[in-house]
């Protein structure tokens, strides 16, 4: 049993939309919260666990990353919520771009009640993860490496629905998420970033985890200049 296994959990809904539950000394951090309508598998997940979800950390804004946000939090009103500050002003229902920032804005940012009890920087810890800034597919996407075991929980920066892709265009015949992607050399680049960490393992927002992802995140990073 690889190291991965014992500490995260994904949670899926039709097979290609990923969360995560990542297991912590004092309960678990929950990685993004699936579609709307998706609380409920994702407490199930939890219980069957047997540990609380403590932490709520969304890697960007889109609707299959915080679709489940408000009734997460009704049901855990204890827990924290994070996520970076750029894209928490997409919560809060401000969809404007901000000065330097080229690109046009893809995909869905719900509004919804629920305002972060923490904004997210690079380098910052949530729980044993550190936040790695990664913006490109969202002008404040965040990645998250486990700092036990060195995976990544990648978000959108990278899918591995049809083979390993970033999200710097779209990967056919499967082209989410480059088909939602705001700024495509600003997610270029942030994938390479995240290639240099060498992670172990590769956990998506989209497709299966991805064990000794290095030679795949190559090829995808190449492909997409």
């Amino acid at each position: 049993m690889s190291a991965m296994t014992v500490t995260t959990h994904r949670v899926s809904r039709f097979g290609f939309v990923n969360a995560y539950l990542v297991e912590e000394d004092d309960g678990l951090t929950l990685v993004d919260t699936l579609l709307t309508g998706s609380a409920a598998r994702i407490l199930a997940a939890a219980e069957a666990l047997g540990a609380p979800i403590r932490r709520i950390a969304l890697t960007h804004a889109h609707v299959d990353h915080v679709g489940s946000l408000d009734a997460l939090r009704h049901e855990l009103p204890e827990a924290e919520v994070m996520i970076s500050a750029r894209d928490a002003a997409f919560l809060a229902g401000d969809k404007s771009l901000r000065e330097g920032e080229e690109g046009k804005l893809r995909g869905g940012y719900p509004e919804r009640r629920t305002r972060p009890t923490r904004t997210l920087a690079s380098g910052e810890r949530v729980g044993s993860l550190e936040v790695v800034g990664s913006p490109g597919h969202t002008p404040g996407h965040v990645a998250l490496l486990d700092t036990r075991d060195r995976v990544l929980y990648c978000g959108d920066a990278l899918s591995t629905l049809g083979g390993v892709a970033t999200s710097a265009k779209p990967n056919w015949p499967v082209p989410f998420p480059g088909i939602a992607t705001w700024n495509r050399p600003l997610a270029l680049e942030s994938a390479r970033a995240l290639r240099a960490l060498e992670p172990s393992a590769l956990a998506p927002g989209h497709g299966k985890v991805v064990e000794d992802p290095g030679a795949a995140m190559d090829r995808a990073i190449a492909a997409a200049k």
